[in-house]
């Protein structure tokens, strides 16, 4: 059936078609969907792990067992996996498993803008790359076969222009193929070094089979144009060439992404006068080309950094512009803001006011970094604040220990903030560590975690307490305050720090945004009582403006969480009252 689908649907229904029978992820823009499109297919058991390293191995583990397994993530996420990843390499698999990594050139959701390619190419694992959904729906189904034929992992990359945009995709029916036996093996899967030294030159030899397999496979072809110039490219860089060229110019179009072809290459560059290489990020195709003692041209025109556009590739090419019309007039900045209500508000506020050092962590409490809270000095990655405190207060003692906080959401300490609580108790420094538990993973759309209760299908799971899980990592000190609650929050922040010990402050409120949250009615100004003196502007809370001197509500924002209230000196921003 012909259907408009994203390419993070198309890769779920490839998944679903190849009879995947496993998926474990967890959720990182751009690659969410995958796996909650995946969740809809009852064939499949889906599942959000508590972050990608544990993934990875479920998915080793459903392959072990002889079923065609599943894990998605972004970039960054496969750093994380980064372990199992280099190891199930050389222990190759039994069933078919594929691996989802979604990079973000352009840095859309993500600290940094690294290129996966990299991890494939240090992990010896082959990597495929579509430029649409229809690629993506038959590479997943493909990668599966190839994964059993080669024994490895197979690891398909998307995009964030690929897995966020739509084309035509011919679906199919699910196939279930011949349930592969468990049979023990310990020199193949058991990798203490007698037995990896062994497996190394089998993975040696697995790419030299590959190298061949990538000369003539459907993944990578040639479209012969105008032998000018030939341009090797990939991913969405094909689509941009193909808009601005058309049928013209001479492409070699690689799908296969690693390993990398020699002769097709060879015998493309010796049909064409000159070559450019179009790819986003590194010059993985550039340098190979290189390799290959060719002339080429690549990141002399094209930026390492960002992304590519078709706009670009027609500058950069010599190819002239389509007319645009530009607006005349500037439009304002939107800069990104934690949402009305939100429950980070108040005690990012509080943390503000205190002038505390607040290291952070990844999630949509990083927006406590911008005005007017500007309270976060730190953000590396998914745990990191726990771990930083620690090395932070270590090295300062007492000069940090009574002002410095750690901040981490409910999520991102499932993910990977525990074995740094863990190392705080362990060797004792004097930090506080503040959980922002809004009751679900906000920034990636709303997911399941270990805290909520609930599985990806919204079932009743298991669930974690997080202050008991604390109190029996070795705290003693243990408190949870409203964030709503400013006097409460103050108050539970200065006697924490005041402590001579370590500490944990569970901030809980659920998301503004959840849908079961009952909301009170918007507040009201009496603009006879506002003076104008703009104290409740100091939140940054998209709801709150000022209009004429005075303040003033946006009724469709406003969720009457009552924080801006309690900044009000004059009584001017008013409850309504409940019906």
């Amino acid at each position: 059936m012909r259907q408009l689908m994203l390419g993070n649907q198309a890769f779920a229904r490839g998944l679903y078609e190849a009879g995947c029978c496993v998926a474990s992820s967890y959720p990182g823009t751009p690659s969410t969907e995958v796996t909650e499109e995946a969740a809809k297919y009852d064939e499949i058991y889906c599942e959000w792990a508590p972050n990608e390293k544990v993934a990875m191995e479920v998915a080793f583990g459903a392959s072990l067992a002889g079923k065609r397994s599943f894990c998605g993530m972004k970039h960054v996420g496969l750093n994380v996996a980064a372990d199992p990843l280099y190891t199930c390499s050389y222990t190759g698999v039994n069933a078919g498993m594929v691996i989802c990594v979604a990079d973000d050139a352009g840095m859309h959701s993500s600290q940094n803008e690294q290129d996966s390619r990299h991890h494939a190419i240090a992990a010896k694992v082959p990597m495929l790359e579509p430029s649409d959904s229809a690629e993506a729906y038959h590479f997943v189904k493909r990668a599966f076969e190839l994964s059993e034929e080669f024994d490895t992992p197979v690891i398909v990359k998307m995009c964030t222009r690929v897995s966020h945009s739509q084309s035509i995709v011919d679906t199919g029916e699910r196939v279930m193929p011949e349930p592969k036996k468990y049979e023990k093996n310990i020199a193949k899967y058991v990798m203490m070094p007698g037995n990896a030294i062994r497996r190394h030159p089998v993975v040696e030899e697995r790419t030299r089979k590959l190298i061949a397999f990538a000369e003539d496979c459907e993944f990578n072809r040639v479209e012969m144009g105008d032998t000018a110039v030939g341009i090797i490219t990939s991913s969405t860089c094909y689509e941009y060439v193909k808009e601005v060229f058309g049928d013209k110019a001479s492409v070699l179009k690689l799908g296969m992404i690693n390993p990398l072809p020699e002769k097709l290459i060879l015998d493309f560059v010796a049909k064409v006068d000159k070559l450019i290489i179009v790819e986003e990020l590194d010059p993985i195709i550039e340098n190979h080309c290189r390799q290959l003692g060719l002339e080429v041209s690549g990141k002399d025109l094209f930026p390492l950094e960002g992304e590519i556009s078709q706009n670009m590739v027609a500058e950069k090419l010599g190819v002239a512009l389509n007319e645009t019309k530009k607006l005349d007039e500037n439009l304002p900045a939107r800069p990104p803001v934690m949402c009305a209500g939100c429950p980070h508000r108040g005690l990012f506020y509080t943390l503000s006011k205190n002038k505390c050092t607040v290291l952070g962590d990844i999630g949509c409490y990083t927006l406590g970094a911008v005005a007017p809270l500007s309270a976060m000095e730190m953000t590396l990655c998914m745990g990191a604040s726990v771990s930083s405190i620690h090395g932070f207060n270590k090295a300062l003692g007492e000069e940090s220990e009574g002002k410095t906080v750690a901040v981490i959401g409910d999520s991102t300490f499932m993910h990977s903030g525990m074995t740094g609580l863990a190392n705080i108790a362990y060797n004792q420094s004097n930090s506080t560590v503040i959980i922002l538990d809004n009751s679900i993973t906000g920034m990636t759309g709303h997911q399941q975690n270990p805290t909520t209760g609930y599985n990806i299908k919204g079932d009743p799971a298991g669930k974690i307490d997080l202050e008991s899980l604390c109190r029996a990592m070795g705290f003693e000190r243990v408190v949870v305050v409203d964030p709503y609650d400013l006097e409460e929050c103050d108050r539970v922040l200065k006697e924490e720090l005041a402590a001579k010990e370590p500490s944990v402050i569970i901030s809980r409120r659920p998301c503004a945004l959840l849908k079961y949250v009952k909301h009170k009615k918007p507040l009201l100004v009496d603009k006879d009582k506002c003076v104008g003196c703009k104290s409740c502007m100091r939140l940054g809370c998209p709801a709150i403006s000022i209009k004429g001197g005075k303040a003033a509500i946006d009724v469709t924002l406003c969720v009457g969480c009552g924080v801006c209230q309690q900044l009000c000196k004059f009584d001017a921003l008013q409850s309504q009252e409940v019906e």
